[in-house]
């Protein structure tokens, strides 16, 4: 369990929600045993701005939102934010709301920020990331979760993160904390919207390269912390949607995670709509990106995740 202070954000991040929800309970994990791996970092509980966006990461956690009826599956959310900040309120709450309503057990990680002192910035995140998908394995038998069903969805930076996760799940980034840490941290499968996938030109000027990697980083560290190098044949099947008209993410990113996972023989789906912008969340009103929810039902459906 959490301090106080750090459920009580959680609680806030949920507030609009809280009438006729539909999980039957919702709990705060933290991510490690004692500190986080590495050194640095900021001090004291989370941060919440008037928008709910979370900085101040001392001690990444995970929230978890249960369905009174659950199905067995369960998807880890990352959101975006530019690595800067995390959108929970924005894009994590209402994708967790959702994917309830599916059955689907949600779990929120709220995740370390490279930019608030850590010793290896852009390692920190991703460390987060295989953990929380490790621990939630580790509670699967206690939760009716299948450990078989365990996926992956991330938004803008987020998705950067998950995809980071799905295409380096094995990768040896910190010592063993407990037994979690010797299962597995692929997903099963993996859905991306609006990501950042790329961190190399022309496509590499965004918020998220400039906090992870810095204003001017190496070829090497360019192609290192981008998702599409990392693709290969294990990786797990992917869904994508993206708008045209992303001003933030250009729609390249989509294209080349969508590219990659084909010349790999990664399943691969992507929607791109004409209009919606960036950060559309669970869709924009007014625009086509409505449709992308009951596009990804289908799709998880068919992956074993949804709908029985």
């Amino acid at each position: 369990m959490l301090d106080r202070r750090a459920f009580l954000l959680t609680g806030l991040l949920a507030a609009p929600a809280l009438v006729g929800r539909a999980w039957a309970a919702e709990t705060a994990y933290p991510l490690w045993p004692s500190t986080p791996p590495g050194a640095g970092g900021p001090s004291g509980a989370p941060e919440i701005s008037a928008r709910g966006a979370i900085t101040n990461v001392a001690r990444p956690f995970i929230t978890a939102l249960r369905p009174g009826k659950a199905n067995g599956a369960a998807m880890l959310i990352a959101a975006g934010g530019g690595y800067k900040r995390i959108e929970n309120a924005k894009e994590a709450m209402p994708a967790a709301r959702w994917l309830v309503a599916q059955g689907i057990t949600a779990f929120i990680l709220t995740y370390r920020l490279p930019r608030e002192g850590w010793s290896e910035p852009p390692v920190a995140p991703l460390q987060d990331a295989q953990r929380a998908l490790r621990l939630i394995r580790a509670m699967a038998p206690s939760q009716d979760i299948d450990p078989d069903r365990l996926g992956a969805l991330g938004f803008s930076a987020g998705g950067h993160l998950m995809g980071m996760l799905a295409t380096r799940a094995a990768a040896p980034l910190y010592p063993q904390a407990d037994p979690a840490d010797a299962l597995p941290a692929r997903p099963a499968v993996l859905a991306l919207a609006y990501p950042i996938i790329t961190m190399e030109p022309p496509y590499d000027d965004t918020s998220a390269r400039r906090s992870l990697i810095g204003r001017h980083p190496s070829a090497r560290q360019s192609r290192e912390w981008s998702v599409e190098t990392h693709v290969r044949a294990t990786c797990p099947a992917t869904f994508l949607a993206q708008a045209a008209d992303d001003p933030i993410a250009d729609p390249a990113h989509s294209a080349i995670m969508a590219d990659a996972c084909r010349k790999a023989g990664v399943p691969v789906e992507r929607h791109l709509f004409s209009a919606g912008g960036h950060g559309f969340a669970m869709g924009r009103p007014g625009t086509p990106t409505t449709q992308w929810p009951e596009m990804l039902a289908d799709w998880l459906a068919r992956q074993g995740f949804s709908r029985g």
